[in-house]
């Protein structure tokens, strides 16, 4: 019995000694003279982003439960990358006062830190300051990257402490941060530092950018860079379809992201501002097909599923939100329901915005032309109430004409949000009925808003 008894409690021991890795990194550290009470520590990717409270000493400890990869630390005026990953336990200390110079970071997997704070610090040195690198002609600018390549490459070799894992990532890494020198080089910047307006890249010089692998969904969350690589490149077919048929960006952005070959990038490429973009797609019931037929991340198409439920109550022959007493410019004030009998022309605008005020002399053109048929022209504003005055100018100022009103709460608006409103201008068509004909109408300076009025004959 005490065999049995004995055994098993060496059991138990044994089992307790085996200690299951941590599924999250250790924070700490102490900043001298530092006048703010919370720093913040986010992603590279964005994809996660924490608040640590600081104590008045200038102390701080968290746990992050987060992927592994590189964060970048902010405090106050003050930044400095950070690399953590399950199981390490980072501590940093410095004097705000003189961040840089006074920073130390030790601890369970410190060098990784460490060697990022070096690279970006022998990175900035290798460049030189300001944007002059990008004045180089081809040859020497590659030189100039296969130097930097070269050097942090020797540094990540010789650096003790890092793990194998880490140095296989940051190797690819560096090779994408080289490449994407060579595409910001190639796309735009030579041309303009250098001010040379027909400025072209050499196929030779091209010819190490044609050979990346767009499907590496792990260097995809690893590396920046590889992941700007990957948005520029899709970028550029979005740019080029849009350049041949003239269509709406968001379907175009969509269709394009649906082709991506690898499964992961394709679910963050597809999703990425699709939230914002599917508002402002007048055809918002083929982008939702696309991005559905498309994504397989289950949070995210619920997500859009929601919305789009939301727009759907916005189709046409849908009856139109309302709106009560907004401020009218001509005096008094002014409900939906009081233009009732007409068609109305609803320009959603703001004194600050720039692509409104541009619509303004079309708009004054068409109230011109249909004036006396049926259909009123109503112009809902959304500046700020602090910003009353501006829009009462504007109005005088251009000469404006239609019906002229303010938002109770600009983009806080009931009215406003009951349209889903993201951004303006925004074009609006409602039937005598309140029912609505066009929740995405043309813009005034479209000739297809004529071809809009004349189908229905007013």
């Amino acid at each position: 019995m005490k065999i049995i008894i004995f055994s098993l409690g060496l059991a138990l021991s044994l089992v307790a000694c085996i200690k299951k890795a941590p599924d999250y990194a250790v924070f700490t550290g102490k900043i001298d003279n530092l006048d703010i009470k919370e720093i913040t520590l986010a992603k590279a990717d964005r994809s996660f982003s924490r608040k640590i409270a600081v104590d008045p000493n200038g102390t701080f400890a968290d746990t992050i439960k987060a992927d592994p990869g590189l964060y970048l630390l902010t405090a106050g005026k003050n930044r400095s990358s950070v690399y953590l990953y399950n199981g390490s336990a980072v501590n940093i200390t410095a004097d705000a006062n003189d961040f840089n110079a006074s920073l130390n970071v030790s601890g369970k997997g410190a060098a990784a830190t460490n060697y990022m704070i070096f690279k970006n610090k022998k990175t900035a040195e290798l460049k030189g300051e300001g944007m002059d690198v990008y004045k180089l002609e081809e040859a020497d600018f590659k030189n100039k990257f296969k130097e930097i390549n070269k050097t942090l490459n020797a540094k990540l070799d010789t650096a003790q402490g890092i793990t194998p894992a880490f140095k296989s990532l940051e190797k690819r890494n560096l090779n994408y941060d080289y490449l994407l020198e060579l595409s910001r080089y190639a796309g735009g910047y030579h041309r303009q530092w250098a001010k040379k307006r027909g400025y072209k890249a050499s196929e030779e010089f091209l010819a190490e950018l044609k050979e990346i692998d767009l499907n590496n969904d792990i260097d995809f969350y690893f590396s920046s860079a590889y992941k700007k690589l990957v948005h520029r490149h899709y970028n550029e077919e979005i740019k080029q379809l849009i350049k041949k048929e003239s269509i709406d960006y968001g379907l175009v952005k969509v269709t394009v992201y649906s082709t991506i070959p690898n499964q992961t990038i394709k679910n963050e490429l597809i999703f990425s501002g699709a939230e914002n973009q599917i508002y402002n797609t007048e055809k918002f019931e083929d982008f939702y097909k696309i991005f559905m037929g498309a994504s397989t991340n289950e949070e995210n198409n619920a997500k859009i599923t929601e919305i789009y439920n939301q727009l759907i109550k916005l189709n046409k022959g849908q009856r139109s939100p309302k709106f009560v007493d907004y401020e009218n410019n001509a005096g008094g004030t002014l409900s939906l329901d009081d233009l009732k009998g007409k068609y109305i022309f609803i320009d959603v605008w703001a004194t600050w915005c720039g692509p409104c005020v541009a619509e303004l002399p079309h708009l004054k053109r068409l109230e011109k032309e249909y004036s006396g048929k049926n259909i009123s022209f109503l112009s809902i504003s959304m500046d700020d109430q602090k910003d009353h005055d501006k829009w009462t100018k504007m109005i005088a100022d251009k000469g404006l004409g239609g019906i002229q009103v303010l938002a109770d709460s600009a983009f806080k608006s009931q009215f406003i949000q009951d349209y889903e409103i993201r951004s303006i201008p925004r074009f609006i068509l409602i039937d005598p009925e309140g029912l609505i004909v066009t929740q995405h109408a043309p813009r005034p300076s479209s000739p297809e808003i004529i071809d809009l009025f004349n189908s229905l004959n007013i």
